[in-house]
């Protein structure tokens, strides 16, 4: 196999491995219900992922999106809840602001060359803070647009169905692959990673990029924010705590290099399917704490960085090297 595909094949041996592991457990994780359900209930979590994929090829890190989800859910709630405003009209208004501070901390992790880990740890008190001073209680959103939402799913013969926001989700990640892997965007943020340097003299626009990735990925958070209030139906000021180190974490299980330069969406979607099936194997299991998917997620982790050395201590950077033509 080429270098360049080996920590992804890892990935997805580790996948199916584990998901055979607890299926000769449990046979009824089996189920297409199950299937449906891990692809729902981890559907916001893949979304920031699809965001945290761009940053951290691109050799950027995000600590915002967590606090913009939260943001995001209490400003719908405000919205539609206290003044009325109808959802689409909500969720247009809070994808644009989202996409706008995204953008605002582009700009000054490019032109004031702030480190991306301090502008947006930054934009992560900013946006937890301004959602904490709306309101310190959880909002219900009771609007008939959010029940026909909710309701809505692509039925299965056996009772299994998978909802909108689980299919807004692979929506997600097939236009994000489309765009990381098939766009001159894309190989701007391969070369952005890469070598900022290099990537300036061959005439990537440094700015311009930087600020859309960091934009994209606010987007994405303000869109995960609008599937979690869909989730829930509800808005609340700490909802997604620490689901920026969850993104980060599934990104990197995925075979992304922290460093940049490498990366495939599949594997960011495979990692949050990975994180996914440890909770659903410890609800089956019913005697373990959900404070084992915290560990079974390090362990990964660490698996992973001891991979990924491995590999580039093996030519994998050598092999890759201009292997995306701008």
């Amino acid at each position: 196999m080429t270098l360049r595909y080996r920590p992804l094949a890892a990935t997805i041996l580790i996948l199916v491995v584990s998901y055979a592991a607890a299926v000769l457990q449990f046979p009824s994780m089996l189920s297409v219900r199950v299937l449906t359900n891990l692809l729902t209930d981890n559907s916001f979590l893949g979304i920031v992922a699809v965001g945290a994929t761009f940053v951290i090829i691109s050799g950027g890190i995000d600590l915002s999106v967590g606090a913009v989800v939260g943001f995001t859910s209490v400003l719908l709630s405000v919205l539609i809840t206290w003044f009325g405003i109808p959802p689409l009209i909500a969720f247009a208004l809070a994808l644009v602001i989202a996409t706008l501070f995204g953008a605002s901390m582009g700009v000054l992790i490019h032109y004031l060359k702030v480190p991306p880990f301090i502008v947006t740890l930054a934009g992560m008190f900013l946006a937890r803070g301004a959602a904490s001073a709306i309101t310190q209680d959880s909002i219900p959103i009771n609007h008939p647009l959010y029940h026909w939402i909710s309701s809505a799913s692509l039925k299965f013969e056996d009772g299994a169905r998978l909802s909108m926001i689980g299919i807004l989700m692979l929506v997600t990640f097939i236009v994000g692959g489309v765009i990381l892997h098939r766009t001159r965007f894309g190989s701007y943020v391969y070369a952005l990673g890469g070598n900022s340097v290099s990537a300036q003299l061959m005439g990537v626009p440094i700015a311009k990029t930087t600020i859309s990735i960091y934009a994209i990925s606010s987007f994405l958070g303000g869109l995960a924010g609008i599937v979690y209030s869909l989730y829930t139906s509800a808005g609340y000021p700490l909802a997604a705590v620490g689901l920026e180190l969850d993104s980060i974490a599934a990104v990197v299980i995925g075979g992304t290099l922290l460093s940049g330069g490498y990366g495939f969406m599949l594997g960011s979607f495979v990692g949050v399917i990975l994180q996914g099936l440890v909770q659903t194997y410890i609800v089956f299991d019913g005697t373990l704490s959900s404070w084992w998917t915290k560990i079974v997620i390090g362990f990964l982790l660490f698996l992973f960085i001891v991979l990924q050395r491995l590999v580039f201590k093996s030519g994998f950077g050598r092999s890759v090297e201009g292997k995306y033509n701008l």
